[in-house]
């Protein structure tokens, strides 16, 4: 079988592998991007009909291109997000293979670099980055059995509320994810159980600013990973009806139950933890901390601003708040479906490489891993808190092709004749 040779493969071809292109190629270095799909597929296909994108069209985007045709105020659908990669591909003229699945990289023995086996073929390269994102392989907690009467998907396979059989439904999770999907299928007229954890609820926009500006000029994008095992924090921020802050107690007036945190199913009754009233709170107090910020900021800076006395006005805790519901008879309660809206975990079975941590994840600093050649993009917390957003990936590829490049010049380097010769 022929060999394919390319000083640098990039595996996957979504926001990250677009991103790594433009920087690769900015730097000179050869390359080639490998998708199994199409360019931005798990935006397409992975995805439920209504999203939007969690960050205005001004903000989530890469620098070098705006969004075609579009409100930069207002939140991009999914194909609108999709079609964006597509379209900056073509304008950098990205080197991407599609319809091409990556089954194994090794390093080479005895030798430089890495061999990787396709499902087209055999491509040995120098460095390899891994751009395949968090969203790999869904989390689907074993708590409800499966011979349980009741439909369970993942939220990645949810589309829209005429898939579900009739019934009320249970959302567990209610990060972006799981607050966007129960809220749909409230409005559309379903009655609707929402398991929520601990989270952080940021104000979708205030005195007359999006969030992600206000985080902007805070400097909250620049906040380093929390600390081990605190690097994934639920974020309940929404573009959906073009952009309105996650409210829980609002969910519940319009008729919504909210349990705590699912913990076990046992004879057609799920049983949750206590802590509900605590997650609220929680997400209370960083809701308020953000709005304490951007008025000391707006004061400090003499900023004219309209003040917004009504972000900081709450509606009382409902029942299902003030006591918090401990046990539900699924049938009972007349649930005929539940969504998972629990997150994903990663999946690098296919890098055989020494470049993971006892746990089993990416052992690296800002992409650059602990195996020499080897490099992650795209994976929430990679530098910064920012890293999760559009705009943060392509900062981040920034980064990991300037080490690529300055790694090529020491390869590359070979001394002056004049330094290899020894004086008689």
């Amino acid at each position: 079988m022929p060999v394919e040779k390319i000083n640098t493969l990039v595996v996957g071809g979504g926001q990250a592998g677009v991103a790594m292109s433009e920087h690769l190629g900015n730097n000179g270095i050869p390359h080639l991007v490998l998708e199994r799909d199409r360019i931005a597929e798990r935006w397409r296909t992975a995805r439920w009909d209504s999203l939007v994108a969690n960050g205005p069209a001004w903000h989530d985007r890469f620098p070098g291109m705006e969004f075609p045709d579009f409100d930069p105020d207002a939140f991009p659908g999914k194909e609108a997000v999709a079609d964006y990669f597509v379209e900056y591909a073509k304008k950098i003229d990205a080197p991407i293979r599609c319809g091409v699945e990556v089954k194994s990289v090794r390093r080479n023995e005895g030798r430089a670099g890495f061999t990787a086996l396709t499902s087209q073929g055999v491509i040995e390269a120098q460095h390899v980055v891994a751009a395949t994102g968090p969203f790999q392989k869904p989390v689907f907690p074993e708590i409800i059995p499966a011979e349980a009467d009741l439909m369970q998907i993942h939220s990645n396979a949810y589309r829209n509320p005429d898939q579900l059989p009739a019934g009320a439904v249970m959302v567990v999770g209610a990060g972006a994810s799981g607050a966007q999907i129960a809220e749909e299928l409230q409005q559309s007229g379903r009655q609707v159980t929402l398991s929520v954890g601990p989270h952080d609820r940021p104000p979708r926009s205030y005195r007359g600013r999006d969030f992600v500006w206000w985080l902007g000029v805070l400097g909250k994008w620049d906040m380093q990973t929390p600390g081990p095992g605190t690097e994934h924090v639920t974020f309940a921020v929404s573009g959906a009806n073009g952009g309105n802050t996650v409210d829980y107690r609002r969910f519940a007036a319009m008729g919504m139950t909210l349990v705590g945190r699912t913990e076990n199913y046992e004879n057609g009754t799920l049983r949750f933890s206590g802590e509900l009233p605590n997650s609220i709170a929680h997400g209370d107090r960083n809701y308020l901390s953000v709005l304490d910020e951007a008025d000391a900021y707006a004061e400090r800076n003499g900023l004219d601003m309209p003040t917004d006395p009504a972000a900081r006005q709450m509606l009382e805790d409902p029942d299902c708040i003030r006591d918090p519901i401990r046990a539900l008879d699924i049938a009972a309660a007349g649930i005929t479906s539940v969504i998972w809206a629990t997150g994903y975990t990663q999946d690098y079975s296919w890098l055989q490489v020494d470049a993971f941590n006892d746990a089993g994840k990416p052992d690296h600093r800002r992409g650059v891993s602990t195996e020499p050649g080897v490099y992650f993009v795209g994976l929430p917390w990679l530098s910064r808190r920012g890293s999760s957003f559009i705009w943060g990936v392509w900062h981040d590829a920034k980064f990991v092709a300037d080490h690529i490049a300055t790694q090529q010049t020491y390869l590359e380097y070979t001394p002056a004749a004049s330094a290899q010769t020894i004086d008689a």
